[in-house]
């Protein structure tokens, strides 16, 4: 049985930290900095499990990490959270003022009745397509799902098995050990923002911090960041940069509020969750008391003042640094102990925006925000009609994680172009993303998969980018699957499936399936149909310069396609209507 990190078997001497990975002088004195710190790299797993090699003692011969679910009180833990994290205190202070001044110096003001005034940017509106970014030190055992840190510490759960197979026993070792394997080595930014450009993205949201606890940002608030440790760059700072420069629009995410409780587990073992000497990246590990049908307005996991104020001071230290167009929160902030921390963030990050002309938006899920402050984002789910209010979707362009894993299962570009298509005719956005590898390169399945969706953008986009709903989001026999975690549940298509959208004075007609004898029947555009005996003027096939042959009867528009129709994951048609003038001059010509 080998051992991912070392390639060397389980069981075996363990090698020197990362020797068989790097061989430079600056690695060397990495790892003795490292081993100073109080952890080491993963490597073969101790001889004995009752070794107490990366633990330590907090007085005599007490076991630090020995459970403590159970022992220690939640109060107790949040302590010992708080004092790990004490000496950020003024730094911490310092962005809580700011914060306040801010959320109190300009047009909003820290309450929903001026919150909910605040305008979703046109950018946001137009732009449809984004991706985003799940790149994180839980690629580096690319195993399982991005869950992977949370997971490994419940005993029989895949990722435990995993981490015990190729990496030994959780007695002597944790996830904080994966870091030094995260090197981004081959992290380059403006090949990956060319690849998001030539797939036809507007928008990219890299996670600034996932559930994990590491920052892939430059933190003043931890030393458990992406600047301090691994690749020892920051990568988020490169890529706005990229970004930008590329003519996109930047946002950031941050999942900060899950990380309260995402280790909480590891406190029923013996692991290094237990330990407080590593509680300033663990967090306080509380027990994650959730609905059973995840509604966190009905949460009860224990959540202190120290915690809220930290996760405000993050979230404001992002954008301070940063100053991204979109914020996105995932779940956590919709528990109502967080309510009056996300009012303070939202009328700090809107005035913030207004005093930097940045065209801000911030996205949300389940309950964090009044519903018309923000965009609302839907996880994995689609819409069963038009939402008035801007929405956003995210989804993962694989079947089983939001980042990297190896043996991963993806969908299909058809699949993701048909989501798409459903999105904007509904008023939404899709978010997509993808999972680089820790040394930093974009899997080449991942990569194909976009090229696909870009090249059937670049001949349809004009029917997507910049479009609007139509009266109905589209006609057709196969209903889509709405709620939580469905939008792999999809059917496919049939040829008499169409979503609307329009621009102007265009009306867009996209298929979602391409007709067997080449005519596209579409009843909504027949004189007693949705087009409301408006006559049609005229009739064009996007990405063809063949004339198109067309019939508008009572019952149907009827489309022959010309020969050199793409159909390949659907077709657009752009439909113009006579003017009333031109239908009266018809009229009279009878």
């Amino acid at each position: 049985m080998i051992n991912r990190f070392t390639k060397q078997p389980i069981g075996g001497s363990p090698l020197r930290p990362f020797r068989s990975r790097v061989e430079s002088w600056k690695m060397k004195i990495y790892c003795v900095l490292l081993l100073m710190a109080g952890f080491s790299p993963l490597a073969a797993p101790a001889q004995s499990s009752n070794s107490t090699a990366g633990t330590s003692q907090l007085a005599g011969d007490s076991d630090a990490w020995a459970p403590t679910y159970g022992v220690k009180s939640a109060e107790q833990i949040d302590k010992e959270w708080q004092d790990s994290v004490a000496r950020f205190d003024g730094r911490r202070n310092a962005l809580l003022k700011l914060a306040d001044e801010q959320a109190h110096d300009g047009p909003y003001r820290p309450d929903w009745e001026t919150l909910r005034n605040h305008a979703i940017p046109q950018w946001f509106r137009d732009a449809k397509f984004g991706i985003f970014i799940g790149w994180g030190v839980y690629a580096v055992p690319g195993a399982v799902n991005e869950w992977y840190p949370h997971n490994m510490y419940r005993p029989g759960d895949p990722a435990y098995n995993d981490f015990v197979q190729h990496f030994g026993s959780l007695d002597s070792r944790g996830y904080k050990d994966f870091i030094p394997s995260f090197q981004a080595e081959r992290f380059d930014p403006q090949a990956w923002v060319k690849l998001f450009k030539q797939a036809g993205a507007r928008y990219v949201v890299p996670i600034a911090e996932h559930h994990d606890g590491f920052a892939m940002y430059d933190s003043d608030l931890s030393d458990w960041t992406v600047v301090k440790m691994g690749p020892h760059r920051d990568v988020l700072m490169e890529l706005s940069a990229a970004i930008r420069g590329a003519g996109l629009h930047f946002g950031l995410s941050s999942h900060r509020a899950e990380h309260n409780y995402y280790y909480g587990d590891g406190r029923s073992i013996r692991s290094d969750v237990n330990d407080p000497k590593y509680a300033s990246f663990y967090g306080p590990a509380h027990q994650w008391l959730n609905d059973p049908h995840f509604n966190p307005v009905n949460e009860w996991t224990y959540v202190s003042d120290a915690w809220l104020r930290d996760w405000l001071a993050r979230s404001v230290e992002l954008v301070e640094k940063y100053k991204p167009e979109l914020m996105y929160f995932d779940g956590g902030n919709g528990q109502p102990a967080y309510r009056a921390s996300m009012t303070e963030f939202t009328a700090f990050y809107d005035n913030f925006a207004v005093s930097h002309r940045i065209d801000g938006v911030i996205t949300f899920k389940d309950y964090a925000m009044e519903s018309t402050a923000g965009a609302k984002d839907f996880e994995r789910s689609l819409r069963a009609d038009i939402d008035p209010q801007p929405w956003q979707t995210d989804t993962s362009i694989s079947n089983l994680s939001w980042g990297y894993m190896e043996h991963d299962q993806f969908k299909t570009p058809e699949s993701l172009v048909h989501q798409l298509v459903d999105i904007v005719s509904k008023n939404g956005n899709l978010l997509l993303s993808i999972g680089p590898r820790a040394d930093g390169t974009i899997p080449d399945e991942v990569q194909t998969i976009l090229l696909d969706m870009g090249a059937w953008l670049n001949r349809n986009g004009e029917a997507i980018y910049g479009t609007e709903p139509w009266t109905i989001s589209g006609e057709g026999p196969t209903q889509v699957k709405t709620g939580f975690a469905t939008d792999q549940e999809m059917k496919a298509y049939t040829s008499s499936d169409f979503r609307f959208t329009r621009k102007g004075e265009s009306l867009y007609v996209v298929s979602l399936a391409c007709p067997a004898d080449r005519i596209a029947t579409v009843h909504a555009l027949g004189l007693a149909g949705e087009a409301r005996s408006k006559t049609i003027r005229e009739v064009d096939l996007l990405g063809s310069s063949q004339k198109v042959n067309w019939l508008q009867t009572t019952d149907a528009l009827s489309v022959k396609l010309p020969a050199d129709a793409d159909c390949k994951y659907g077709f657009a048609l752009r439909v113009k209507f006579a003017s009333s003038q031109e239908t009266q001059a018809q009229e009279i010509g009878k």
